[in-house]
């Protein structure tokens, strides 16, 4: 029975995707819940699932074309059709009479026994389509070729003669142009657009991180074990972040055409750089959130990024964002505003270097904080004033707990 694949239901806030990746091709076998393909939206990847066992019959939807919400994007045969069934039970025959024939040959080597072997679909296919069996790679036991092996050279030798690659070779200085990745897209275009659509401003100062540096130290390994999880910096700054935005209202705002929102929560976006580019995670009411259940998320949702499994709930909305370029080794940046939101937070990299304190010249691990803003809402009073709290909260952790 045929049936049609069909892109995901989108949320409201997607308009489309892109065929991202076909991991099966046409002609493939397919188990239940594997993954069919991949469609790339503005913010997330999304996979399509093979309802049953069958296999892929046509595409209809070729890799980079637009798919919109529950779009059909190629057709799916259920493995009920008898000629299919018939097919298999041939294959499992051919599997059976070469595993003893391998049995024989280990009993007794024959060097005619090196030719080889092609389930009965597969030579089928080979013949009509006159295709020379040793290009093809084998993937069935004991070296022989399955009719999924046939399908996959075809279709790997159709993508060879369809690739165009915009080359130039001139004196051995190759070019390759791509196609950018719809993420990437999405994130050139908002980036611009902040930067046209807003005033924004950076202001700057630094964090002497000893008293973080030695909780850790002290408390590490015992919240650890208690928590299943690292105590890392981030989880800090987020609360820190928090306490400052309940000080100041205006910087958890947003403007909204002529209108200013005040959001009587703090959902916290955490940026993570991934492979396909960079993401923001929200954290969730994190007002409402102890230290080791923000770091648990920070971790879930890093490793979420990373491997593409992030949904769209998971990265709408925030009221605020942090970004760490210190893990790449950045020293001062100045970080992008991430729109409707009024302030992000830059973090960078903890250097010694030596600071005057009570008068004394000493070494301690300083961090340098970038606040970007919206200056159309924040005056530099309100935004320096905010930077200063966090800074105060984490050269003294214990203001975290007091809520000062």
């Amino acid at each position: 029975m045929s049936i049609k694949i069909k892109a995901p239901t989108f949320p409201e806030s997607v308009a489309d995707g892109t065929i991202a990746n076909w991991v099966k091709k046409e002609g493939d076998n397919v188990s239940q819940d594997d993954v069919i393909a991949e469609i790339e939206t503005d913010k997330v990847v999304l996979e399509v699932i093979a309802q049953s066992d069958g296999k892929i019959s046509k595409i209809i939807k070729d890799e980079g074309e637009i798919v919109q919400s529950s779009e059909v994007i190629g057709e799916f045969d259920e493995l009920s059709d008898i000629s299919e069934v018939k097919e298999k039970i041939e294959e499992k025959v051919e599997e059976k009479v070469q595993d003893k024939k391998e049995q024989k040959k280990e009993e007794s080597p024959d060097k005619t026994e090196n030719v080889r072997k092609i389930g009965p679909a597969a030579k089928k296919i080979i013949s009509e389509e006159n295709i020379d069996s040793n290009e093809i790679k084998s993937s069935g036991k004991g070296n022989r070729i399955t009719k999924a092996d046939v399908i996959n050279h075809m279709n790997s030798k159709n993508e060879e003669s369809s690739a165009v690659i915009s080359s130039s070779f001139n004196d051995d200085r190759p070019e390759k142009r791509v196609p950018m990745s719809r993420l990437r897209s999405t994130i050139a275009k908002r980036l611009v657009s902040v930067k046209q659509e807003t005033a924004m401003l950076t202001t700057f100062n630094e964090v002497d991180m000893l008293p973080i540096k030695e909780l850790r130290s002290k408390y590490g390994t015992e919240f650890e074990k208690e928590h299943g999880v690292k105590l890392g910096f981030m989880g800090f700054f987020v609360i820190a972040a928090v306490q400052a935005l309940k000080k100041f209202p205006v910087v958890n705002a947003s403007i909204d055409g002529d209108d200013i929102v005040y959001h009587g929560f703090q959902d916290i976006g955490v940026a993570v750089s991934t492979d396909r580019g960079l993401v923001v995670p929200v954290i969730k009411d994190a007002d409402t959130k102890s230290l080791p259940e923000i770091e648990k998320s920070i971790l879930e949702y890093s490793d979420k990024a990373r491997n593409g499994k992030l949904s769209i709930d998971e990265m709408q909305g925030g009221t605020f964002t942090i970004s760490n370029g210190g893990i790449f080794g950045s020293l001062l940046s100045t970080p992008i505003l991430n729109a409707p939101q009024t302030a992000i937070l830059g973090m960078h990299a903890i250097q010694e270097r030596p600071v005057a304190i009570n008068g004394e010249v000493v070494i301690r691990p300083m961090m340098y904080l970038a606040m970007s803003y919206d200056h159309r809402l924040l005056d530099g009073k309100e935004a320096v004033t905010f930077l200063v709290s966090i800074k105060e909260q984490l050269e003294s952790p214990e203001r975290l707990l007091l809520n000062l």
